[in-house]
C-alpha cells in the first residue's frame, strides 16, 4: 500500500508499505477519504504538539479520515466487515473519569491518531474497533471525514454557547474551521457574523451562509457589530484563528453575559480580565474535539439539517500526490485539502 510520511522537515515522501494486520480489538479500514489538518501542517514544520518521540518521522500522519472495514482483528464485535465508518481521533486509557464519559482527548494518557500511532494518510490503517464511527445512511465519505474534527468540534462549540434561533454569533476566522462553523452555527438557526483578513475567505463565507462579513483591516469589527446588534453586542463568539487579536476582538464584540468558544491553538495570549471578564460576567469556554458518545448525534445533525460540509473542500488529491496537497494547503489559499480513493 501507499503511505505519506514525514521524514524531516517540509519533506513528504509517500513510500510503498505493507497493508498492516489488525490486532486484538482492532479493525483494518481501507479508506475512502482523508483530509489534511492544520495540525498536520506543525509536524510537516517540524513542530511537536503532542509530545512525539523521536519514531514520529516513521509515523503515518492524518487523523480526520472515513473509510470501509476491511478486516476484523481477535475479539471484535461491534464492527462488521462492509461498515461505513468514520475514526474517532482520540487514544485513551479506558478506565479514567474523562475516558469513561466519552472525552478521550482529555485523558491523562492521551494519545492521537497520526501522532501516536499510524494515521489515515494511507491506503489502509488500523484502529481500535471502539474508534469507529458509523456513517449514517445518506452520508458521503468526504463528509463523514469532515464529520469529525471539522464537524464534531463546531457542533459541540455551538452546543457549547447555547445558540439557537434567537442568536447572533461571530464567527472570527473562516479557514475551514470557521467555515465549518459558519454551516454549524445557520443549522442551529443563529446569524452568524464572520470576520477575516482574506477577502476571498469572506466572500465564501458570505456563500456559506454568513449573514454579514467583516473585514477588520477595513472596518471597524467592533462598531459595526454593535450596529447590527442594535447596540447590544453579539450572544457568542466562536474563535478559530490563534493569537490575542482575534480573542480580544471576540471578548470586545459580546454582549453583557455572553459567550466565547475557542478552538483555536495558541501558546499564549494577552487579554483584560477587569473589563472582559469581571464586570461583563462573560464565558470563555475552550473547545477542543467533541464527546465520542455525541456522534451519532453529530452525524444525524449534519444529515438532518443538510448540511453540506463538501462545501469547504476545496481540493482533493490521491494519497500519491501527497507531496503536492501539503504544501498548497500550507499556502493558506485553500479550504480544506482532502486525499481521496476511488
Amino acid at each position: 500500500m501507499l503511505a505519506a510520511k514525514l521524514p524531516c522537515k517540509e519533506t513528504i515522501k509517500v513510500l510503498e508499505e505493507p497493508i498492516p494486520v489488525p490486532k486484538k480489538g482492532e479493525v483494518l479500514v481501507k479508506m475512502k477519504a482523508s483530509a489534511l489538518c492544520r495540525s498536520d501542517l506543525h509536524r510537516y514544520h517540524g513542530v511537536a504538539i503532542f509530545d512525539e518521540d523521536d519514531e514520529a518521522a516513521n509515523i503515518t500522519p492524518g487523523h480526520e479520515p472515513c473509510g470501509i472495514v476491511e478486516t476484523l482483528g481477535e475479539g471484535v464485535t461491534r464492527v462488521k466487515k462492509g461498515d461505513r465508518v468514520a475514526v474517532y481521533l482520540g487514544l485513551g486509557c479506558g478506565i479514567c473519569p474523562d475516558c469513561l464519559r466519552g472525552d478521550i482527548m482529555l485523558c491523562p494518557e492521551f494519545g492521537c491518531i497520526g501522532f501516536a500511532v499510524n494515521g489515515a494518510h494511507a491506503d489502509y490503517m488500523t484502529i481500535p474497533e471502539e474508534n469507529c464511527l458509523l456513517l449514517p445512511e445518506g452520508m458521503d465519505y468526504i463528509t463523514g471525514a469532515l464529520a469529525t474534527d471539522v464537524g464534531g468540534t463546531l457542533y459541540t462549540a455551538c452546543k457549547r454557547v447555547e445558540l439557537n434561533g434567537t442568536k447572533t454569533v461571530v464567527i472570527i476566522g473562516c479557514g475551514p474551521m470557521g467555515s465549518g462553523g459558519i454551516l454549524m452555527a445557520k443549522g442551529f438557526g443563529a446569524a452568524v457574523i464572520a470576520v477575516d483578513t482574506d477577502d476571498e475567505r469572506l466572500k465564501m463565507a458570505a456563500e456559506l451562509g454568513a449573514d454579514h462579513v467583516i473585514n477588520p483591516i477595513k472596518d471597524n469589527t467592533d462598531q459595526i457589530v454593535k450596529k447590527i446588534t442594535g447596540g447590544v453586542g453579539a450572544d457568542a463568539a466562536i474563535v478559530t484563528a490563534g493569537g490575542s487579536v482575534p480573542l480580544n476582538s471576540a471578548l470586545n464584540v459580546i454582549r453583557t453575559k455572553g459567550q466565547v468558544a475557542l478552538i483555536a491553538e495558541s501558546n499564549e495570549a494577552v487579554i483584560d480580565p477587569s473589563n472582559q471578564f469581571v464586570r461583563t460576567l462573560a464565558e470563555l469556554k475552550g473547545c477542543w474535539y467533541f464527546n465520542r458518545g455525541d456522534w451519532e448525534e453529530i452525524a444525524n445533525f449534519i444529515v438532518d439539517k443538510k448540511i453540506d460540509l463538501n462545501k469547504i473542500s476545496s481540493h482533493t488529491y490521491p494519497i500519491s500526490e501527497a507531496a503536492t496537497a501539503f504544501p498548497l494547503f500550507d499556502s493558506g489559499k485553500t479550504q480544506k485539502v482532502v486525499f481521496v480513493w476511488e
